[in-house]
């Protein structure tokens, strides 16, 4: 078996990147919590939101797994608010009420490709604009101060408006209709009472579930200014951006399956980023995920070719640091193993005769888009520091 390495404990303040000290908060003390931090004057800084886990009751804020070793400094911040419902006159995908949320997709289904119908693309091309349409609202809610959750509860009632089910709402067991992933999360945050602060980064991943198909994106997204400034940060969510839009040139009838992952390695290393390759992209149609996979790493094993009617993703997360991952006990929020930030962008394609739709594509007034650069800051006219990456 592997061997285990083992972390220093990160300090609990409040987006604190530090490793904890021997300084304890002495009410937990009292009442048995774990409370690590790395100074006084953290500890300080911290307390309106610290005290919050002194007080009895569920709804006092906490972060669930206080011992976990965390990879960077984003923490969650629990209780999750309740399970959203959705209307029994809007059609549900048949994983919605089963226990643990399994799709129980038969075998054959998940493993074998589809190339819709005419009738079946105009389905496809339906619920992929109303995904693109529900995702640009719930970007335009994004500023320092709104909760994810807050995120989440916008997304749900977007898709309720639009008689769709959020795809993602108890799929295998996630308990959100959309997916919120900040700074050096991957992809699969859960949506919960953290706040979004200036100089994030955050990914949106949303998926509607209309007529019998699910349409499915994701972007990235700059929190103020703070992030527009931050080199660092530009360079990663521009550079998934670009892996993503080099990688859809390529798609078109006779494409091999493992193609793209190659131009987007490619490209995230001459930007200095590396690929993550825990997670691809994939068959959606009737079902949320299903053949075929899409490797976004060079030299994968992934094989055939796109044909005519086919729909599938195209989802490359890219990091600034390690290509490595690991999960936090929620069994969902996938991070960094380095806890450097990363970014993803997705879209829901159809291989189309002569080349590629883009079914989930960028209207005129979506919110987001690329942006350059930002000049680097010179200090004392002795060279240049760039963007402070993840504080």
């Amino acid at each position: 078996m592997a061997t285990v390495t083992t972390r220093a404990k990160r300090c609990i303040g409040m987006d604190c990147p530090n490793d904890a000290g021997t300084l304890q908060c002495p009410t937990c003390l009292k009442l048995g919590k774990e409370s690590s931090f790395c100074s006084q004057d953290c500890f300080k800084r911290s307390w309106l939101e610290h005290k919050s886990v002194h007080k009895s009751g569920s709804t006092a804020l906490r972060n669930p797994f206080p011992t976990f070793p965390f990879t960077g400094s984003l923490r969650p911040i629990y209780p999750l608010s309740d399970r959203r419902t959705v209307p029994e006159s809007i059609p549900h995908p048949n994983y919605a009420k089963t226990e643990g949320g399994n799709p129980n997709y038969k075998f054959s289904a998940r493993n074998s490709i589809s190339c819709l119908d005419k009738k079946q693309q105009a389905g496809m091309r339906k619920v992929c604009r109303m995904a693109r349409e529900v995702l640009d609202v719930a970007a335009r809610e994004l500023r320092p101060g709104v909760t994810t959750d807050y995120i989440d509860e916008v997304v749900h009632r977007e898709c309720i408006k639009r008689d769709s089910y959020p795809s993602t709402l108890n799929y295998s067991g996630f308990p959100k209709s959309v997916c919120t992933s900040l700074n050096e999360v991957i992809c699969h945050g859960i949506p919960d009472q953290r706040m979004i602060l200036e100089g994030d980064i955050i990914n949106l991943d949303v998926t509607l579930y209309h007529g019998g198909f699910h349409g499915d994106l994701n972007e990235t997204y700059y929190i103020g200014d703070k992030a527009l400034k931050d080199r660092e940060s530009v360079r990663v969510v521009e550079t998934a951006r670009e892996c993503l839009e080099e990688a859809i040139k390529l798609v078109k009838p006779g494409m091999a399956f493992k193609d793209p992952g190659t131009v987007i390695e490619k490209h995230a290393k001459s930007k200095g980023c590396s690929v993550i390759r825990t997670y691809c992209g994939h068959g959606v149609n009737s079902l949320f995920h299903c053949a075929p996979n899409i490797p976004h790493y060079a030299k994968n094993k992934a094989v055939g070719i796109a044909k005519s009617g086919m729909t599938f993703t195209i989802e490359p997360m890219i990091s600034l640091g390690s290509f490595r991952d690991k999960t936090w006990p929620d069994d969902w929020t996938s991070v960094t193993l380095d806890g450097s930030r990363t970014a993803q962008f997705e879209h829901t394609l159809l291989v189309t005769e002569d080349g590629v739709e883009v079914l989930t594509a960028r209207l005129a007034d979506s919110p987001g888009g690329p942006v350059e650069m930002p000049s680097e800051v010179k200090i004392d006219g002795e060279g240049a520091a760039n963007g402070a990456g993840d504080q």
